[in-house]
Order: structure tokens, then C-alpha cells, then sequence
């Protein structure tokens, strides 16, 4: 463990000066470290992020990352954008520079106790879930991590009788060497495979949340998804699970339409399932999950009640962004992998539009075009990966017998149309779309293609669909 007292004259090296970076600069030259930040970027593009750690004495090298950054490092500092297969990485690991990032430092310092949150889907809204039961339990928390905000930057702020829920990616938990008191992993399923190459090295990334718990520390897993539950041997810690269809040794479990809580022992009625405000299974599970590491720490059940009743999701999660003519649209940007759009698929009865594409992560998209042709009545394809999501579709589509759109099953598809833009793709939504229809932005690709990242996206997409 890195106390602020033995970074002070260290020399850092930070790759990456994006949100992460930024406040990792700050931090270290404040624990005394000579700090140098690289970034591939140049100059011209990264104005605002200097701009807002001028004054600092910090050194730049912008527009590539020498080798020659290395030379009397003590410590290289990675954001989570960053591959770890760059060759400056590569050439550390090889003279034995210890790597480390803003969640790793900030884990080692922080005084209060932590609930860490990963999975391939559904960790932003279990956090904020978390965080908002814990302030009707009367908790001083602290919320954060790959969500919002870089918690280093509160590092100060934060006292031993806190907590802190924090957000972990799998770009973070790659490089960690500890792990939070309480860890959470919700689901491993196929993504960023553009980054981690294999399954094998996905998985390994998210189980760096477990693998250094203690006795004494707490590790709630996803029942129903397999690879979570094999995480159960990479950790000491004591397990606790979710589920929405078995009931659990100990953990959260909905049974008959109830959501129970068993901890120690005894089982606890949360509420009716029927009370989730959440739409979707996915959603579901959430909810569970964050009842059960709420449950682990002391919150009452009536204040999860209360939240679980009121909590109307997180942006560009199943956002409902507005209904016009008998048609409600919602932007679910943050869909940038198959299994994602599938989830929201599944969150409806009602025909949907649905407008998918972006950039492909080199992900399996066969069930998601099954799926398609029976939840979808019309796809607008966009973006990079449009012509090869429209292509397996109408081959999944034809396969299953429905040739021609006069032939389709009621509820099922009628139609599949490209176009280039997502102002393109809306546009023809809305001249698509019938009243008791839901247009429905779930991508299943990322926003890179067109857009800084899904949040970007998911704005613009509000604001073509507010316009309308």
C-alpha cells in the first residue's frame, strides 16, 4: 500500500490525460510527486484538459509516448483508455516499473470502507442503486469511480465512518492488485473483446475485484450468469449471491413475485416485484444485487423499499426521453454490446423501431439477430457496423422463413432499413412509427464511429427526438 508520504518524490509518469488523468495529476503533485503526463493526442487537442491543471508543475509529452518517458520512472500510471499491450507499457513491465491507475491509488489510500461494483452490464445503475439506498439509510457515502466522477479527486473529503460505492471497468481492474471490502460482480458476458483479445483475459480483468479480499470482506456474485458464479474460488471472501429465479444461501432472490433478502439466516421481504419502477429482468437484477451489498452493510430494508419504489434509472439507461403521437422513445446509448440491446429488447411488450450500429468490438451478434426478428417490427441500421448488423438479421430473418414482409408473424419484424447517420435514423423512425410503438436507441455497437463516447450520442439522439 502507497501512503501519500512514499509518493512524495517519486517520479510518475501518467498516459493519458483524460478525466482519469486529470485528476490523477492533481493528486499526485499534491502527494509531492514529479509528475510527467503523455498523451498520444497533440497539443491542439487537449487545450481543455491542460488549461484546467495550469499552475501545476507538471511536464508534457503530447503527440506520442517515447520510450524515453520511462528513464528514472518510479511508478507509470495507466488511464483506463490506454491498451496495456503499447509498446511503452510493454518496455516497463520488462525493467520493472510498477504500473498502477487511479482506482488502484485511490483504493490504497482511501480511509473508508469501499463497495466496488463490475460486470459487463448493468454496474452504473446498481451504483447509483447502491448509493441512493445508502443515503435513505442515513449513510454518509461517497459515489463515484468509472461512473462520474474519479474518486482520487475527494480523496481528502472522504472520513473512516464514510463509504464509498465505486464503479470499477474491466480497462481498470486489469492492472489492480487489491480489492475493495465489499465487491460485487453482476454478470461477465462478451465485450470489449477489441481490448482483451480473448474471453479468458476479460474474465481474468474482473476477477482482480475478488482475488485480493480477505476473510473478513464480503464478495456478492450473479447466480444465474455462469462466469460470475465461477468467481466463487478466486476470492476468501465471504459470498453472498443474487438471483431472480433460485433461492440463494445468502443474498437476494425473487421467488413467487417477491424480492427476499436472507442474510445470517434470516429472510426479509423487500417488496413485490411488481414495485420495481426499473422496466426489465436486467433491471431486476440490479435491484438485487445492490439489496444484497446494501444488506451486507446495515441498510435498512425500509430504505431500500423506499428507493427501489422512486428510482427512475440513470441517463441513457431505458431513458424515456419524451412520447409524441402515441409513440414513447427511449435512449438506451449506453447499449454498446449485443447482450445489452438484447436486455433492452426483452424490457418490452410493446412493437418496437429500433435503431442500432456504431462501431462493432468484434462481438457475437447471432442471438441478438434471432431476437431481432421476433421483438423488432422495424430495424434502422446506423453507422459503422449498420450494413453488417442489417446483413445478419435479414439472414436470420429470410432463415426463419419470413421472406417477404406481407409473410412475417404479427409482432414480429417487417421491415430492415440502413442509413448512414443517427439523424438519418430518426428521421426515419418517426415517419416509421405507429402509434403504441416504442422507438428504442440500444446500438449494441460503441459511439466511436461519430461520437466522443455513448453519452454524446445519447444527447444528440435527445435532442433530434425533442426537435421532432
Amino acid at each position: 500500500m502507497k501512503t501519500m508520504r512514499e509518493l512524495s518524490g517519486k517520479r510518475v509518469v501518467i498516459l493519458g490525460l483524460a478525466r482519469q488523468g486529470t485528476a490523477l495529476a492533481r493528486f499526485l503533485v499534491q502527494a509531492g510527486a514529479e509528475v510527467t503526463v503523455s498523451d498520444i493526442k497533440p497539443r491542439s487537442e487537449l487545450k481543455e484538459a491542460i488549461a484546467s491543471l495550469e499552475g501545476l508543475p507538471i511536464r508534457y509529452v503530447l503527440g506520442k509516448h517515447p520510450l524515453s518517458l520511462l528513464d528514472k520512472a518510479d511508478l507509470l500510471c495507466v488511464s483506463g483508455g490506454v491498451p496495456l499491450d503499447l509498446p511503452v507499457i510493454v518496455e516497463a513491465r520488462r525493467r520493472g516499473i510498477p504500473l498502477s491507475n487511479d482506482a488502484q491509488l485511490f483504493l490504497e489510500q482511501c480511509p473508508a470502507p469501499v463497495i466496488g461494483i463490475t460486470g459487463s452490464a448493468g454496474k452504473t445503475t446498481t451504483t447509483a442503486l447502491v448509493g441512493e439506498m445508502c443515503r435513505a439509510g442515513g449513510l454518509s457515502v461517497w459515489v463515484g469511480g468509472n461512473i462520474g466522477n474519479p474518486l482520487i479527486t475527494d480523496l481528502e473529503q472522504i472520513r473512516p465512518d464514510d463509504w464509498v460505492v465505486m464503479e470499477l471497468s474491466s480497462f481498470q481492474l486489469e492492472l489492480m492488485t487489491v480489492s475493495p471490502h465489499v465487491a460485487a460482480v453482476l454478470n461477465i458476458t462478451p465485450n470489449h473483446l477489441d481490448r482483451h483479445k480473448r474471453m479468458e483475459d476479460y474474465i481474468a480483468a474482473k476477477r482482480n475485484i475478488v482475488a485480493y479480499q480477505r476473510a473478513e470482506d464480503f464478495a456478492v456474485l450473479g447466480f444465474d450468469d455462469a462466469n460470475a458464479r465461477s468467481l466463487a474460488i478466486a476470492t476468501a471472501a465471504r459470498l453472498l449471491w443474487f438471483s431472480g429465479g433460485a433461492e440463494v444461501d445468502e443474498g437476494a432472490f425473487k421467488t413467487n413475485g417477491t424480492l427476499t433478502l436472507r442474510l445470517n439466516g434470516v429472510d426479509r421481504e423487500i417488496c413485490q416485484a411488481s414495485e420495481v419502477r426499473l422496466r426489465g429482468r436486467h433491471n431486476l437484477l440490479n435491484v438485487l444485487a445492490a439489496c444484497t451489498l446494501t444488506g451486507v452493510v446495515g441498510v435498512p430494508i425500509e430504505a431500500m423499499r423506499r428507493v427501489i419504489s422512486t428510482f427512475n434509472g440513470v441517463e441513457h439507461r431505458l431513458e424515456l426521453v419524451r412520447e409524441l403521437n402515441g409513440v414513447r422513445w427511449y435512449d438506451d446509448s449506453i447499449a454498446t454490446a449485443p447482450e445489452r440491446t438484447l436486455a433492452a429488447l426483452r424490457s418490452f411488450e410493446e412493437p418496437i423501431v429500433l435503431l442500432a450500429g456504431g462501431r462493432d468490438k468484434q462481438l457475437p451478434w447471432d442471438e441478438f439477430a434471432r431476437e431481432a426478428t421476433k421483438r423488432v417490427r422495424y430495424l434502422i441500421t446506423f453507422g459503422e457496423a449498420g450494413p453488417m448488423i442489417a446483413r445478419l438479421v435479414e439472414e436470420a430473418w429470410k432463415g426463419g422463413g419470413a421472406v417477404a414482409q406481407r409473410s412475417a408473424p404479427e409482432g414480429s419484424l417487417e421491415g430492415i432499413a440502413q442509413v448512414e447517420t443517427l439523424a438519418e435514423a430518426v428521421a426515419l423512425a418517426a415517419q416509421v412509427a405507429r402509434p403504441g410503438d416504442v422507438v428504442l436507441l440500444s446500438p449494441g455497437g460503441t459511439s466511436f464511429d461519430a461520437f466522443r463516447d455513448f453519452a454524446e450520442r445519447g444527447d444528440r439522439f435527445k435532442e433530434l427526438v425533442r426537435g421532432l
